[in-house]
Formats: C-alpha cells, sequence, structure tokens
C-alpha cells in the first residue's frame, strides 16, 4: 500500500476500495464494502431510493444493521458509494480535436440514459464535486473529449459542469412529468395533443397573439407516437444539448482564435460535478 493510500481517510479508502484497516471489533465480517453497497443499487433499482436504506439493505443481506458500519461509515457515506457504483464506467467518446463536439455529445447522452435506467440517481443529494472511481473516470473522458481544443482548464471543466447539469435537470424534468401523467394512462404525445386541442379552445389572438399562433400551428399534434420513448432521442432533450454545445463552441472557436476567454466562459468544480452526476 502506497504512503497516499494509508493517508486516505476511511470513507475515500471505502469509495475507491482501498484496504481499510481492521476496526477491532471481532473476527473478520463476511461482508465487504462492494457486496453491501452493489445491494444498495439493486434494491434502489427495484424500490426505488426509499428502498436502499440501511436497515433495508442488512435485512436483503440477512444480517444485523450494526454489521454493515464496518463497510459503511453512515447513511450519507451508503449514498456517496451508491452515486459512484451506479453511474458505472463512461462511454468511449471521440477525442479527435475536430470532433470535440461529437465525443461530448456521446459523454452527454450516455450520462442521460444512465438517469433513464436508475431514476433514483438524480434524486441523489449532492454532496460535493466528483470523488469517486467512476465518476472520476466520467471526468477523464469528458475533458479527453475537449483535450484537442485551446480551451484553458477552468472552461473545460465548466463545460462538462454545464452539461451535467443540464442532464440531471433534463431527467427530473422528464420523471415530474411522467408522475403527473401517471394517474391518466396517457402517454406524453397522448398528453400534448389533448393540452394542445384543450387550450386552443381558450386562447384567443386579441389577448395572447403569440400563443394563439402557436395553438394553431399544429406543434402539439406533430409528434408521432412513440416519439419520446428513446430519452436520447428526445426532441427537448436533442435541442436543448444542442443549444449548449453551441455556447461551448463558441468559447471554443475564441479560444483557438486567441481571444481569451469570454464573460464566465471559466468555471469550477461545482456540486453538480465534472463527472456525470
Amino acid at each position: 500500500m502506497s504512503a497516499e493510500q494509508e493517508e486516505a481517510p476511511a470513507g475515500l479508502a471505502r469509495l475507491w476500495r482501498l484496504p481499510v484497516p481492521a476496526s477491532g471489533l471481532g473476527r473478520p465480517a463476511a461482508l465487504d464494502t462492494e457486496r453491501v453497497v452493489r445491494t444498495g443499487v439493486e434494491l434502489a433499482d427495484r424500490d426505488g431510493l426509499a428502498g436502499a436504506t440501511l436497515p433495508k439493505i442488512a435485512k436483503e443481506l440477512g444480517v444485523s444493521p450494526m454489521s454493515l458500519y464496518r463497510h459503511v461509515g453512515s447513511k450519507d457515506e451508503l449514498l456517496v458509494l451508491m452515486r459512484d457504483l451506479a453511474l458505472g464506467s463512461p462511454p468511449e467518446v471521440e477525442t479527435a480535436p475536430d470532433r470535440w463536439r461529437e465525443g461530448l455529445r456521446q459523454w452527454t447522452v450516455a450520462q442521460r440514459l444512465v438517469h433513464h435506467d436508475r431514476p433514483w440517481l438524480p434524486r441523489l443529494p449532492l454532496a460535493g464535486p466528483p470523488m469517486g472511481p467512476h465518476e472520476i473516470a466520467w471526468m477523464e473522458a469528458g475533458l479527453s473529449a475537449l483535450s484537442g481544443t485551446e480551451l484553458d482548464w477552468a472552461a473545460k471543466v465548466g463545460s462538462l459542469t454545464l452539461l451535467s447539469g443540464y442532464v440531471r435537470h433534463a431527467s427530473l424534468l422528464s420523471q415530474e412529468h411522467a408522475q403527473g401523467r401517471s394517474e391518466t394512462g396517457l402517454s406524453q404525445e397522448e398528453t400534448e395533443r389533448a393540452y394542445g386541442r384543450t387550450l386552443a379552445r381558450l386562447i384567443t389572438p386579441d389577448r395572447f397573439p403569440q400563443v394563439a399562433l402557436l395553438f394553431s400551428s399544429g406543434l402539439f399534434e406533430a409528434a408521432p407516437d412513440g416519439a419520446y420513448d428513446d430519452p436520447a432521442t428526445d426532441h427537448d432533450f436533442v435541442f436543448g444539448l444542442e443549444r449548449v454545445l453551441d455556447g461551448i463552441a463558441v468559447a471554443v472557436d475564441r479560444a483557438r482564435a486567441g481571444a481569451g476567454p469570454g464573460p464566465g466562459d471559466g468555471g469550477g468544480l461545482e456540486r453538480d460535478g465534472a463527472g456525470g452526476r
């Protein structure tokens, strides 16, 4: 074990699955951190975040809740461990200098799919910047996509933070819309059609001229059935993603021209992180 590993706090050591000194609480435990955390992720996948408490994990494993504290320091630490494991490995992304946009698009869409498959993931509280090995791997992939640009480090990190924040917002918004439709039995496409037809009867051009034009345009009738089934090709998500990438492109072009960063082009490791959380 390196000196750095020996000095790592217990929580960070567990996050990176480094050896943790024995607690002296008796004979070696049959469990380990990986099994506890993986069970928590499986319960969250099955029952939502409320189903992944320490008592419920202990019951699933057939042990006492107190025995889990050998491997998970607290409820908050459990969520940090679950977030990193659930995120998984990032995709391979384009890294050619002239393909940075495609690389970031691949990176962002992959995050959106992870959040779709694990809807509890964007609902986790954010305790700080990326710390775990999977989060750092996502950061590495995002930075690799930008490696051929002239952006400085602050702008690169700011770009990843912006994109991961957009994914989180889009994922939560999609969930809220789905919850709102849950009692109607209608699909997203059917909901939009009903919305358009209902409001078209109430909106008058003299009071809301632009909105009246919108509702008479046929926009809400346009989406074919199944248009929202794939979150990676959802029109609203793709439209927003491309506008974010347009903004990053401005910063890339400015850096290439040697103009330096514009107002707000820099960035930091915000709580939403550059690791795709």
